[in-house]
């Protein structure tokens, strides 16, 4: 087996409990080897810190398997990292839908798997995961159905953009048999027509359901104004908390469209209605025309993928609160949130503020939450901590 040796005093991160890497940070390379072959890692002393797998396409040249360089990277270890991570999600969410696998922060590094009732929708975005990824799928399909649980379709859907870092092409297909893929699901007591192949991500986003559960409470006989709602998520949690008045906002026809069958799916259509526009723009046309409302929602989608554009992303979510904060009413509620992991929650709190204050409204903070916890946030790995998401009251300075 071929063994990466990091250079002096480097290895920082792995040292801490991460899971990667980088190329800046490796001296040199023993052995032969393919791009995506576990190999062995040592530091510069010869001190062995576990076997990953090594991709020379990426700059996370190396992602750790496991912290002890004498585990075999076999079907029992890989069994292991699948049960444990079906197990921990019994414990702490509902399983119903939820995210199963969680890439690095359940140690399987480069790998997303989810759950859409009786369907799974896989993410591979690591040339060294590709190896195990049919494996995994098997196993889980093993254990669901020692809990009586019977899936009946996988679809891959490994789309995304890091895929291509990875020097890997780009796929979304059925892995085994063809199935219908729109799913129905129920969250939060809301039901959801879920499309799995033309869907954001895997078809929904997991990672804001007991966030939605939490603004349910909040929404009940309220006008409600939900910005960026997608497949009208939070929209439709305010609904069915009995909000008197819900409008959902979103720049794409085909989110509305299935905001719209979400609405009628559960009989909201006549509380619930939605508007394809640009929020950016719709916000200042809502304040001119003088409309106030009892909770505004803001879930933009991450406006930074970078460390090097979060200067550009501050702006952004700064004018984004300052227009949402105008047109929430003296004593209403703001929702306000980030999905960008290079938007630290102190940078997020230190940018509504000063929106806060450009509009001259004073915040009250009712509750911060992170992403659902079947998103689990490992600590030595910074890049697992994504979402951020505050709960307001909104109160005039007087």
């Amino acid at each position: 087996m071929a063994c990466v040796i990091l250079k002096k005093g480097e290895g920082r991160t792995i040292k801490a409990g991460g899971a990667w890497i980088f190329d800046n940070e490796i001296d040199y390379i023993e052995g032969n080897y393919e791009n995506g072959d576990i190999i062995e890692v040592n530091d510069f002393d010869g001190y062995p810190m576990g076997k990953g797998f090594i991709n020379e396409n990426s700059k996370i040249r190396v992602r750790m398997m496991t912290r002890k360089p004498n585990v075999s990277i076999d079907d029992d270890f890989i069994r292991m990292r699948v049960k444990n991570a079906w197990e921990y999600r019994k414990t702490t969410v509902d399983t119903s839908s939820c995210r199963v696998i969680f890439g690095e922060a359940d140690f399987l590094p480069g790998l997303v798997i989810d759950k859409y009732e009786d369907v799974l929708v896989v993410e591979c975005l690591a040339l060294g995961m590709v190896q195990f990824k049919e494996k995994i799928v098997n196993m889980l399909k093993e254990l669901m159905k020692e809990d009586g649980i019977s899936i009946r379709g996988v679809y891959e859907r490994s789309d995304a953009n890091e895929r291509i870092k990875e020097g890997l092409l780009k796929v979304k297909d059925f892995i085994g048999e063809p199935f219908e893929t729109n799913v129905e699901i129920v969250e939060n007591g809301v039901r959801y027509m879920v499309d799995v192949v033309n869907g954001q991500k895997t078809g929904f986003f997991l990672d804001q359901k007991y966030n939605r559960l939490a603004m349910q409470r909040i929404c009940k006989d309220k006008r409600v104004l939900d910005c960026f709602t997608h497949m009208g998520t939070f929209a439709l949690n305010a609904g069915i908390a009995g909000a008197k008045e819900v409008t959902g906002l979103d720049i794409s026809e085909y989110a509305i469209e299935q905001a719209r069958n979400n609405a009628k799916l559960n009989k909201l259509d006549d509380t619930v209605q939605f508007r394809c526009a640009n929020v950016l723009d719709e916000l200042p046309r809502l304040y001119e025309n003088g409309e106030q409302f009892d909770v505004v929602i803001l879930d933009p989608p991450a406006f930074t993928k970078s460390r090097e554009a979060t200067k550009n992303a501050i702006k952004g979510y700064r004018e984004i609160n300052m227009k949402g904060l105008r047109l929430v009413k003296d004593g209403g509620y703001l929702a306000s949130c980030s999905c960008s992991h290079f938007m630290t929650e102190e940078l997020l709190a230190k940018t509504i503020k000063e929106a806060a204050k450009a509009v001259h409204k004073r915040l009250r903070q009712v509750e911060f939450r992170t992403q659902s916890p079947d998103h689990p946030i490992l600590w030595a790995a910074n890049e697992s901590y994504y979402l951020k998401f505050f709960i307001f009251q909104v109160v005039d300075e007087k």
